[in-house]
C-alpha cells in the first residue's frame, strides 16, 4: 500500500470516495457536487488530501484543513474527513492515512490535529484512540447553519 498527496490527476476517483463518505454521514449521493468540491479543494490548494493506493486503486482518503491554535500560537489541523472503501478495511489504510496526517502536522510544526466523528461510529473511534488521540473533555463545540 502506499499513501500520496492526491494531485488533480486523482480528483475523479477521490470524488468517488467523497460522495461515498458523504453517504455514510446520512447525505444524498451528488457525485457531481463531490467533484466540484474535491477539485477545488485540490486546484485552490485550501487543503490537503492523502489518498491510500493498491497497486492501482485508490481505497481511501484523508483530508485535512488549516487553521491556527491562537492558545497554542501555532498551525494546526482538522481532520475532516478519512474514508477506506468497505471492502478494504482492516488491512491499515486508515492507519497509514493517519501517519500522513500526523507526518504533515509534524513537518508543518503545528500543535495539533483535531478530528470529529459520529458518537455512534465507534470503529472509527477505536481507530482513533488506538493512534494516540484523546476524546475532549474539556471544551464543548457549537455550531450555527448559515
Amino acid at each position: 500500500m502506499e499513501v500520496t498527496q492526491a494531485t488533480e490527476l486523482h480528483t475523479n476517483e477521490v470524488a468517488v470516495l467523497f460522495d461515498a463518505y458523504r453517504s455514510f454521514y446520512d447525505q444524498a449521493p451528488d457525485f457531481k457536487g463531490a467533484l466540484e468540491y474535491i477539485t477545488d479543494r485540490i486546484t485552490k490548494k485550501d487543503s490537503i488530501i492523502y489518498i491510500a493506493m493498491l497497486e492501482e486503486e485508490i481505497i481511501g482518503f484523508l483530508q485535512l484543513y488549516p487553521i491556527f491554535t491562537s492558545i497554542g500560537m501555532k498551525r494546526a489541523w482538522i481532520l475532516n474527513d478519512i474514508y477506506v472503501l468497505e471492502e478494504h478495511r482492516g488491512i491499515g489504510a486508515g492507519k497509514a492515512l493517519m501517519a500522513a496526517a500526523y507526518k504533515h502536522a509534524k513537518d508543518t510544526e503545528s500543535g495539533w490535529i483535531m478530528l470529529q466523528t459520529y458518537i455512534s461510529n465507534t470503529v472509527a473511534q477505536a481507530l482513533y484512540e488506538k493512534e494516540g488521540f484523546v476524546r475532549d473533555t474539556n471544551s464543548y463545540y457549537y455550531y450555527k447553519k448559515i
